[in-house]
């Protein structure tokens, strides 16, 4: 006896229609890559990094950062310990793993087989203010993960093996949205490790970074720069505008001097050079 058919004649073409959409949708989810463009950098120590959906660059970061890392290490009698540091740095051929959401995004470098790891987490936020919202974009986490077992950079390392250093709380590089962060001048940004909790300083400096809302492929929106570089520029152009203000007050005051003594000059009496001439006066 042939086993029977499963027939569903009730199927009503909405649930078709339903079922099509969730064997279609795997297919057409946005699709995202990344690339590391740190070969165009002509500094070698600046690092570029771009998450691309759908073909279109949607989150970009520029920057050079170091890694000060202390960390417990064996002393010479192979019984005291004494505090040590590695100064680590992003290599060229890192590999970079990302991804773009509507309010949250991720920028991820790794390097040396996983054994150091760099990333950093976007989130969007509103600030209200007074009768106002604005909306922005700002770093709220940044987790560095390191292996101390790696002896070029660890030495007698007493704790050696994978530790992961993170920050609380964090609420870096406030952003209008819309808007790209720009910062020439070094931030340090201090992070906890799970060695016996030593501080790990992150250094980032030559910073130019957008994890929303790009509008062109690879380039970057209008800068919010920061507060030093701010300070910086205007300390550079402060003695230009002192000695372009200087300069306008001279001329304007020669200028009036020498108006006033041509309407005054003819009201003065002339004095004859020749005592001859006195007694005609």
């Amino acid at each position: 006896m042939e086993p029977s058919k499963r027939h569903h004649p009730h199927l009503s073409p909405a649930l078709h229609l339903l079922a099509f959409i969730l064997n279609v949708l795997p297919g057409v989810c946005a699709e995202q890559e990344t690339e590391n463009l740190s070969g165009l950098s002509t500094d070698p120590y600046k690092d570029i990094f771009v998450v691309r959906e759908n073909g279109t660059t949607c989150l970009m970061a520029e920057f050079a950062a170091k890694f000060n890392i202390a960390y417990d290490a064996r002393a010479s009698n192979y019984v005291d310990l004494i505090t040590e540091q590695a100064d680590i740095s992003i290599p060229r051929g890192a590999g970079v793993r990302g991804k773009c959401g509507n309010n949250e995004s991720e920028l991820q470098i790794s390097w040396l087989d996983d054994a150091y790891s760099f990333k950093l987490f976007f989130v969007k936020e509103i600030r209200n203010v007074s009768t106002r919202q604005d909306s922005y974009w700002k770093i709220s986490k940044m987790q560095f993960v390191y292996d101390s077992s790696d002896t070029a950079h660890f030495k007698d390392a007493a704790n050696a093996g994978k530790h992961t250093a993170s920050s609380r709380r964090l609420s870096l590089f406030v952003t209008p949205l819309g808007k790209s962060y720009k910062c020439e001048a070094q931030e340090t940004i201090s992070v906890i490790s799970s060695d016996h909790q030593k501080v790990v300083a992150i250094l980032l400096s030559q910073i130019h970074i957008q994890p929303f809302g790009l509008k062109r492929d690879f380039i970057f929106s209008e800068a919010s720069k920061c507060v030093v570089d701010q300070q910086e520029q205007l300390e550079e152009t402060l003695p230009l505008i002192l000695g372009l203000t200087l300069g306008l007050l001279i001329v304007v005051i020669l200028s009036v001097y020498h108006i006033h003594h041509k309407l005054t000059a003819p009201s003065q009496v002339q004095i004859p050079r020749d005592r001859s001439e006195y007694k005609h006066m």
